[in-house]
């Protein structure tokens, strides 16, 4: 007997092939109706005998295309029409939108197969996609998703690609940002003539050829890409990696490398196959692996790294290119350091001018920028650094519903932001350090387009209790401006919360945040703490002790004076008889000074920052003494130490020498009070760091030792609080464990022993997740104060 019902399907549902797959299962099943999007997702009527409509429901979820992402798929009967086919309809815009938009997606193989297919129209194009790859997010203006609603309404279609796309048997079938020589975007060369100035040397296909050839001679090439401006050069050249380092103001930082393909990552790096996985998706993110011995890039790369960035190239333009050069590329962003990257022609031209020998360009506008995804793997599971292209906008679920849409405004350095509806947390691209202008007026504009992207007003609003960043100052004046409730969260409860609710978790658990600073409770800087945390609040059961951080933000940048703290609180008037090299390297008077400051009765902010004593550690053992980055010193005295452990390495990247055994016998370690909170005491960490470069043991084996010291103390601190409390689970975020070493002894330790332990996969550990702990622990007040109870 037949039946009508009518299906709506929410999730990532639009923009990735779903409404032809719809219209193709019904013809397969002999159902009639339509199929069309609205602005809550893809809706279906669908008419046959039941059977067949049973099966079109379940095929529906366990079919889909691959991009598609399914969240909920319901129905309910309706009266028989009695149509005779099925058709796909136009979108309806009424409603309110909870649809959900895809990040973009690399050139999947079926493109790929016609970017080189001689006989193919769209041979050598270089912005061919169609349903299941190409531009979505970075594209976008408004919703439904549909091309009027893109930056391809300016390019209409020409008759060939109008009947591909209208075709729904075609891979093509509503692709929105669709094209070919015809009728889409072009590429084109900018270079400076004879008299400097600049102008189009050639278009299309000879463009990229051209690009590829002054690559190859050592030129710097500003690339306009998916979301953004990269810079480009030929990464095997010492001279114009220097050059290129020179001109961006960049003096360590590592740069992304592209690659042509798997067989050249092979020669770079040791490549597992989590991280061949990672590096193949369709998210095409930059993956972290471990450096080959005499890998064939230049020195000024990455210097002192043991890992490289690596990428493949995931739109056509970059396919064409790295086909032609056949070699590996320099693939970084396109700004100054500490800048946002480039995304509008005028701007990069503008800010990129100087720094390059030309522009390859495109007439595609890109309506919001997007960086790179940066990731690794760690016990086989993704662990990311930067959640950008390729993941952005897709929603991270919460573990409750929030009454009503909110508004998590992050912290200030890497920021991302959160707008939440119902359990929906759409977390923005990478935004950047709100201390540069662009980059909060990024932040500014980010909000805006999600807030119409998404149709969500915010009706509360979560930031950090930090007063100076400028997200809080943000949040406090929209909050005031639109009479909203705006909800203060502190900076390691939100690090800890975003875990919990990543896992489902509802708490107690005890949540180890170390990082580099953080607006304490007290007023002072925290870094260095264990929590026993709910979404509800937190008791600080275990910190750092506090040593002064003399001049404040400088101290942050200048890793010797955390060195010269530290050693002043441990043998006070005695360290100016300590002969351990940073004086002298920093100057006399300089350290003199300092000495003098830190035995003054001036006031000085205290810390107890976890992130501040690796500083310390890294200019003790004179590895950095000056950051030119976030986390610079940490990430060197990282390095140092899996460079010891590691020893020499066979082309396999296997142990030779392994320095566990020492780790048993550590000379130092973490003192523990038998206070509440319990405080981690490092004196004998920093006595025995002197004692051990007097006796001149190798700074790695040092390096390495501290880093055992640090998981020891950790470790030891859980047990005491599980002893008190009871709580097993234990969370582990924070800038600090970016760092795998670390988490490489610490995991291990803590799940010997029973602990549940939680490292988090879906967002980043460091301040790019912030903002997803504080939209679930202001979704639990409000839940408290709508419901008069937070239980789920």
């Amino acid at each position: 007997m037949k039946r009508r019902w009518r299906i709506t399907v929410t999730g990532i549902v639009q923009g990735v092939g779903f409404r032809p797959f719809v219209w193709r299962l019904a013809h397969q099943l002999g159902l009639t109706g339509f199929v069309f999007n609205n602005p809550q997702g893809v809706v279906i009527e669908a008419e046959g005998e039941a059977d067949a409509l049973t099966s079109f429901v379940k095929l529906l979820r366990t079919n889909s295309p691959p991009l598609a992402v399914i969240d909920n798929i319901s129905w309910q009967e309706i009266p028989l029409n009695g149509e005779t086919e099925f058709k796909i309809v136009e979108s309806h815009h009424d409603a309110e939108r909870v649809v959900l938009i895809s990040p973009d997606v690399a050139t999947c193989e079926d493109c790929l197969r016609e970017l080189f297919d001689p006989n193919d129209r769209r041979y050598r194009y270089p912005f061919l996609n169609c349903t299941n790859c190409g531009p979505r997010f970075t594209i976008i203006v408004d919703v439904p998703y549909d091309r009027e609603r893109t930056t391809m309404a300016v390019f209409p279609m020409c008759p060939d690609c109008e009947r591909e796309y209208h075709d729904p048997s075609d891979r093509r079938f509503h692709a929105q940002p669709t094209a070919c020589p015809r009728c889409g975007p072009n590429v084109w060369l900018v270079a400076k003539d004879e008299k400097g100035e600049w102008r189009e040397v050639c278009q299309g296909d000879d463009a990229i050829r051209e690009t590829a050839k002054r690559l190859l001679e050592g030129q710097i090439v500003a690339i306009k890409g998916l979301g953004g401006y990269h810079i480009a050069c030929d990464a095997a050249n010492e001279v114009a990696v220097k050059r290129l380092r020179e001109s961006k103001h960049r003096e360590f930082k590592p740069f992304a490398l592209m690659v042509p393909d798997l067989s050249t990552v092979c020669q770079l790096v040791f490549m597992n196959p989590e991280e061949e996985a990672l590096l193949t998706s369709w998210r095409r993110p930059i993956v972290l692996m471990k450096r080959r011995p005499n890998a064939p890039v230049a020195e000024s790369v990455a210097p002192r790294h043991r890992d490289l960035g690596i990428m493949l190239p995931y739109t056509p333009l970059h396919h064409l290119l790295m086909n032609e050069v056949k070699r590996t590329l320099v693939m970084t962003s396109g700004n100054l350091s500490d800048e946002p990257i480039a995304y509008k022609d005028d701007d990069a031209f503008k800010r990129l001018n100087k720094m390059v020998d030309a522009f390859l360009v495109h007439n595609r506008e890109i309506h919001i920028r997007c960086d790179d995804s940066v990731t690794r793997v760690f016990n086989g599971r993704e662990l990311l650094i930067r959640r950008s292209r390729g993941y952005a906008p897709q929603p991270v679920l919460l573990p409750f519903e929030v009454p009503k849409p909110i508004l998590a405004v992050g912290a200030m350095l890497k920021n991302t932001f959160a707008l939440c509806r119902g359990r929906y947390a759409f977390i923005s691209h990478h935004i950047g350090d709100l201390d540069n202008y662009a980059a909060y007026r990024a932040f500014l504009e980010g909000i805006e387009h999600f807030k119409r992207l998404f149709a969500i007003e915010p009706q509360a609003v979560a930031y950090d209790l930090h007063p100076d960043y400028p997200s809080t100052r943000f949040a406090l004046d929209y909050a005031e401006e639109h009479n909203l409730p705006a909800i203060g969260v502190q900076h390691h409860h939100a690090h800890v919360a975003s875990v919990m609710a990543e896992y489902g978790l509802s708490g107690p658990v005890i949540g180890v945040a170390y990082d580099g600073t953080g607006y304490g409770s007290d007023g002072t800087i925290w870094g260095g703490e264990i929590l026993v945390a709910t979404y509800e609040g937190f008791e600080r059961v275990a910190h750092l002790e506090y040593v002064p951080m003399p001049g404040g933000e400088k101290a942050v940048r200048e890793a010797w004076r955390m060195a010269a703290s530290w050693l002043s609180h441990v043998f006070g008037n005695e360290v100016e008889k300590l002969d351990i090299g940073i004086a002298q390297r920093v100057g006399i008077d300089k350290w003199r000074k300092l000495l003098s400051l830190l035995r003054s009765d001036l006031p000085q902010p205290q810390t107890s920052s976890m992130g501040r004593l690796f500083d310390a550690v890294a200019s003790l053992l004179g590895i950095c003494d000056f950051g030119a980055y976030e986390g610079h010193p940490a990430i060197w005295l990282e390095m140092e130490a899996a460079r010891w452990l590691q020893g020499e390495e066979n082309e396999k990247g296997c142990k030779v020498r392994s320095a566990e055994c020492d780790f048993e016998r550590l000379p130092f370690a973490f003192e523990l009070t038998e206070t509440q909170p319990i405080i981690m005491k490092a004196g004998t960490v920093i006595e025995g760091i002197v004692d051990a470069l007097k006796r001149g043991e190798p700074v790695g084996k040092i390096a390495a030792q501290f880093h055992a010291a640090v998981a020891d103390a950790t470790l030891r601190a859980c047990l005491k609080i599980r002893e008190r409390i009871g709580v097993n689970e234990v969370i582990l975020s924070g800038g600090v464990m970016q760092n795998v070493l670390l988490l490489s002894l610490l995991v291990p330790l803590l799940e010997r022993v029973g602990f549940s332990v939680f490292v988090p996969t879906k967002l980043p550990p460091n301040d790019g997740g912030i903002c997803f702990g504080q939209a679930a622990i202001c979704g639990c007040v409000l839940r408290v104060e709508v419901e008069g109870s937070a239980k789920w």
